[in-house]
């Protein structure tokens, strides 16, 4: 039998999400600082190159740092909720026989 989700009360997915989102504004602003060193040290080290460069550097650092954030937050919000829990899983009942 599937077990209810916490996710299933508004008030505990609102508490959940809003904690999600404040993890993802953190992680903006640690994305803002990293981007901003590596940048920085690009330009330290081999001057102006290309506008283009330093625009598909930022892109790449933010891209990737974000996503990764975004999925973490995601696994972190469906195990933290119990929500992993509430799937019924179809295979252990042909194993427990």
């Amino acid at each position: 039998m599937t077990q209810p989700s916490r996710l299933d009360d508004p008030e505990y997915a609102r508490f959940a999400w809003k904690r999600y989102w404040r993890l993802m504004r953190w992680m903006f602003a640690v994305t803002v600082l990293v981007t901003a060193i590596a940048l920085g040290s690009f330009w330290w080290n081999n001057g102006m190159v290309s506008i283009h460069f330093y625009i598909a550097t930022a892109g790449a650092i933010t891209v990737s740092i974000m996503l990764t954030a975004a999925l973490m937050g995601l696994v972190f919000l469906s195990s933290g909720s119990g929500h992993d829990e509430s799937i019924e899983d179809q295979f252990k009942e042909e194993a427990d026989r």
